[in-house]
C-alpha cells in the first residue's frame, strides 16, 4: 500500500469493486503487463461488498447473456487459477408466476433463454413448492427452473481477481483518491491522484458510485445515479436447507435465498428512492445508509407472505445499502466519445457480480483491440447523450429504472418521468391531433393517434394491444391516401471541410463521390465488414456532406468518425439535428398533395431519384429530396432500422400540409426507397416505375459486388501475431489513427 505510484503506466484503473478488479485481471490476461487500479479507500468497500451476488444468466440479448455465462464458468474455475475462494456455489434460480400475464412472461424468457443456450424447465406450483419447501404455493400459477445460476461471495470474488492479475504483473494502490486528470490533443494522457501523477495511455472509469463525479473531471458525460436499496437478513430459521434456488417471486418486487441457515429477502420496490452522493459521508467505505422500516414495511408484508415462516423469525439487520442505476436499466461499457483512451464500465444496475466476469473481459477486450469483439450496442455508452448526465434529470428517472427492475416486459412500455427533453416543431400539433408519444434519444414521437372512444392512457399488454386499431387506421391512410410523417427526430450530422469527401469515401460502402444535389444511402462498414450505422448522405457542395442517421445513432456515428479522422485531415463534424426538421409524406396521393402546394414540377423526368433541391412549398422555403424507389408514393426516410410513425389519418386527396420550420431550420421533405412514381408523372406511369426499380437494381448490384470485394480484399489481410508487452503493442494497426 506504501509502495510509491509508477511515474508511467499502460492502462490505469479506477475503482476496486467488481467491474474494476475483472477488468484489471482480464486486461492482464490479455497480454498487458503495465496496468494498475487505483483505488479510494479499499477494495469492494463501496457497493460490491454488501451485494446479495446472485448470478442469473439470462438477459435480454444474447451477447449478455453469454457475458454472464463466461461469468459462471470464470468464478467456477478461479479458485484453481488462483489458490482462492471464491464462494462459487451453483444453486440455480426458481422464478413464479402469480398471475397469468406473469406466466406469459417467464415463458416467454423460458424460450429466449433455450434459443441462447441457459438450460430452463417450466415447472408446475407443486414441483416449484418442491423446491422451495417453506415457499406458500396456492396462488402459484406457474414457474421456471434454471439449474446453473448460482451465487458467489463477492469480496472473495474480487480478492481472487486481483490476486490473478498481480500474478501477471498487474499492482493495485488503495487509499489512493482520483483528483483529476491530464489530457493532450483530446486524448487522457495522465492521471492525478492524492499522491501523485501518474502519466498512461488508457484510462478506465470503474468508479461505481462515483463514476459520475469522476468523469466529470475530464469533461466526460456519464449517466449514473445512486438509489437505495433494500434487503432483509435475519438469523438461523428452523427447516430453511442449504444452497436452495435463488426465489423471484417479481409479482411481490422480491428475490428471496438462503443465507446462513437465515433468509435473505431482497426487493426492486415501485417507490424507490434516489440517493444523492451529497448525502453521503466523504469517507463512506464499507458503510450502509440507514435502516427505513417504514419504506420497507410494503415490501416486508409481501416477503411474510411468500414465506410464512418470516412472520416468526427474528432479524438480524435491514441492509440499505447505496447502488447505481442508469436511464434505460442497462450498464455502460465502451470509450467515452468525448475523450480519447477514457473508457468506462460502470452503472452496473444491481447485477455487477452477475455480469462482471464477462462485461470485465468485453472491456478488456475493447481496450486492447480498439473496438468491441461483439455486438454490445445495448450496454454502449455512446446510446448517450451528454444531456442524460443532467442530474436533475437522473433524479428523476433513475428511481423510476430501479422500479421497473422486475416488471413485466410488456410491448409499447415508455418511461412516464423526465420526459419532453426535445420536442418537434410540430409536437404541439401531433398532441392536439391525438398523439401518443414514446420517447427515443430524449425525443418525444408520435406511437400512434387516439381517436374519440379509444381508451386512455392505454392498457400495456401481451396479444394485441390496444393501439391495434388506430395503427390499422394509420396503415391504411399510407397505404391507399396519403400521411404525414414528423422524422425529426432523426440525427443529422454537417461533415464540412476539405477532406470531407476523401473520409466519407473510406468510411462508406457506397461511392459517395458524387455531385451536389445528389443522394446516397449507404453503410458505414468497419474493418471486418460489419455495420457501424446505415444512413442516407446529402452532397451539399464540394467539401460539405449532411449525413442522416438513426434517431439513437447520433453519438454513436459521431465519434465513429472522428475516432477514423487521420492527423492531416481538415473536417469539421456538427450535430445539427436540433436545428433541422425532417418531414417525410408518403402515399399514392403524395405526389398530387405537393404538386398542389408548389409550382415545382415533381415529376420523374424533372425531379430525378436520390437528388434533392430546394422548393416553395406553400409560404414556407424546403430542401425535397425523392429518395425511395417503388411505384406511385413516397415513403418515410429510413435509417437505422430506426422508423417513424404515421402522423395521422387522411380523408380522400385534398389534404392541407403546413410545413413548420423552427429558427432558421428548413425542413426536409423526405422519403426513402419509394420514388416519385404514378401520380401526376408524364407518360406512363408504370413505364416510369419500371424504368426506376430497374435502374436502381442495376445500381444495388454494383454496390454488392463492390461490398463484397472490398471484404474479401480486408479478410484476406495478414493479421500481426499478438506478441504484447504493453498496451501500445496490444493495439492493431488498421482504422484508428487515434
Amino acid at each position: 500500500m506504501n509502495d510509491p505510484l509508477p511515474s508511467h503506466t499502460g492502462a490505469v484503473v479506477i475503482g476496486g469493486g467488481i467491474m474494476g478488479c475483472s477488468t484489471l485481471y482480464h486486461l492482464t490476461k490479455l497480454g498487458v503487463r503495465e496496468a494498475i487500479l487505483l483505488e479510494r479507500k479499499q477494495l469492494t468497500c463501496g457497493t460490491t461488498w454488501h451485494s446479495a451476488a446472485q448470478v442469473r444468466q439470462l438477459r435480454s440479448t444474447n451477447n449478455l447473456t453469454q457475458l454472464i455465462r463466461y461469468s459462471t464458468e470464470l468464478y467456477a474455475t478461479l479458485e484453481q487459477e488462483t489458490g482462492q475462494s471464491t464462494g462459487w456455489v451453483r444453486t440455480g434460480s426458481l422464478s413464479i408466476a402469480t398471475n397469468a400475464e406473469r406466466l406469459t412472461h417467464i415463458r416467454r424468457q423460458a424460450s429466449l433463454a433455450k434459443v441462447f443456450g441457459v438450460e430452463t424447465h417450466e415447472l408446475s406450483p407443486a414441483q416449484a413448492a418442491e423446491l422451495w419447501p417453506m415457499m406458500r404455493s396456492d396462488d402459484v400459477v406457474g414457474a421456471v427452473y434454471s439449474p446453473d445460476d448460482g451465487r458467489v461471495n463477492p469480496s472473495d470474488l474480487c480478492a481472487a481477481l486481483i490476486k490473478g492479475a498481480k500474478s501477471h504483473g498487474a499492482r493495485v494502490f488503495e487509499d489512493t483518491p482520483v483528483t483529476g486528470f491530464r489530457i493532450r490533443d483530446d486524448r487522457v494522457c495522465g492521471v492525478d491522484t492524492a499522491r501523485g501523477h501518474v502519466a498512461c495511455e488508457i484510462v478506465v472509469n470503474c468508479a461505481g458510485l462515483w463514476g459520475r463525479q469522476v468523469a466529470a473531471m475530464a469533461g466526460v458525460s456519464v449517466p449514473l445515479f445512486a438509489c437505495e436499496h433494500f434487503y432483509l437478513l435475519t438469523k438461523p430459521m428452523q427447516g430453511i436447507g442449504r444452497h436452495l434456488p435463488t426465489l423471484s417471486d417479481h409479482d411481490g418486487y422480491l428475490y428471496i435465498r438462503d443465507e446462513v441457515d437465515g433468509i435473505l429477502a431482497g426487493c426492486f420496490e415501485p417507490h424507490a428512492r434516489a440517493l444523492p452522493l451529497e448525502n453521503l459521508p466523504r469517507d463512506f467505505a464499507f458503510e450502509l445508509l440507514d435502516e427505513d422500516w417504514e419504506h420497507f414495511e410494503p415490501m416486508m408484508v409481501n416477503a411474510m407472505h411468500r414465506i410464512p415462516a418470516l412472520e416468526h423469525a427474528e432479524v438480524k439487520m435491514l441492509v440499505n445499502g447505496p447502488e447505481s442505476f442508469t436511464p434505460d436499466g442497462a450498464f455502460l461499457l465502451g470509450e467515452a466519445p468525448e475523450l480519447a483512451g477514457f473508457f468506462v464500465g460502470c452503472g452496473m444496475n444491481s447485477v455487477g457480480v452477475a455480469s462482471g466476469g464477462g462485461a470485465g473481459r468485453a472491456l478488456a477486450e475493447w481496450i486492447v483491440e480498439g473496438a468491441p469483439t461483439s455486438d454490445l450496442w445495448s450496454v454502449d455508452i455512446r446510446r448517450f447523450a451528454p444531456f442524460h448526465a443532467n442530474e436533475r434529470f437522473l433524479r428523476a428517472r433513475i428511481p423510476e429504472a430501479l422500479a421497473l427492475h422486475y416488471a413485466i416486459a410488456y410491448p409499447g412500455r415508455e418511461p412516464h418521468t423526465a420526459r419532453g427533453l426535445r420536442k418537434s416543431a410540430l409536437h404541439d400539433r401531433l398532441a392536439e391531433a391525438g398523439a401518443q408519444f414514446g420517447t427515443r434519444m430524449g425525443w418525444e414521437r408520435a406511437a400512434w393517434f387516439a381517436e374519440d372512444g379509444d381508451a386512455l392512457p392505454a392498457a400495456l399488454k401481451f396479444g394485441r394491444p390496444a393501439w391495434f386499431d388506430a395503427e390499422a387506421r394509420e396503415s391504411r391512410a399510407a397505404r391507399e391516401r396519403v400521411a404525414l410523417f414528423d422524422q425529426s427526430s432523426f440525427a443529422k450530422l454537417l461533415v464540412d471541410g476539405r477532406d470531407a469527401q476523401s473520409l466519407l469515401q473510406r468510411l462508406c460502402a457506397n461511392d459517395v463521390d458524387v455531385m451536389p444535389g445528389r443522394i446516397v444511402y449507404t453503410a458505414m462498414l468497419n474493418e471486418r465488414g460489419g455495420f457501424e450505422s446505415d444512413l442516407t448522405v446529402f452532397r451539399i457542395s464540394r467539401d460539405r456532406y449532411l449525413l442522416v442517421t438513426g434517431t439513437a445513432q447520433a453519438v454513436r456515428d459521431r465519434h465513429w468518425i472522428e475516432t477514423h479522422l487521420s492527423p492531416r485531415e481538415r473536417v469539421c463534424i456538427v450535430d445539427v439535428t436540433g436545428s433541422l426538421a425532417v418531414l417525410s409524406v408518403m402515399g399514392p396521393l403524395s405526389r398530387r398533395l405537393l404538386q398542389e402546394l408548389t409550382s415545382e414540377d415533381l415529376g420523374n423526368g424533372a425531379f430525378a431519384l436520390f437528388t434533392s433541391r430546394e422548393i416553395a412549398l406553400a409560404t414556407a422555403s424546403v430542401t425535397a429530396a425523392p429518395v425511395v424507389r417503388g411505384r406511385a408514393r413516397l415513403g418515410a426516410l429510413r435509417s437505422g432500422g430506426d422508423g417513424g410513425r404515421c402522423l395521422r389519418r387522411t380523408h380522400g386527396d385534398r389534404v392541407r400540409v403546413r410545413t413548420a420550420q423552427r429558427g432558421h431550420a428548413r425542413p426536409d421533405l423526405t422519403a426513402h426507397r419509394e420514388g416519385l412514381a404514378g401520380v401526376g408523372t408524364r407518360g406512363h406511369p408504370r413505364r416510369h416505375a419500371a424504368r426506376g426499380r430497374s435502374r436502381v437494381r442495376d445500381q444495388a448490384r454494383q454496390r454488392r459486388a463492390l461490398h463484397r470485394a472490398r471484404c474479401v480484399a480486408r479478410a484476406a489481410r495478414p493479421r500481426p501475431a499478438p506478441a504484447p508487452r504493453s498496451l501500445q503493442a496490444c493495439r492493431p494497426a488498421g482504422l484508428h489513427p487515434r
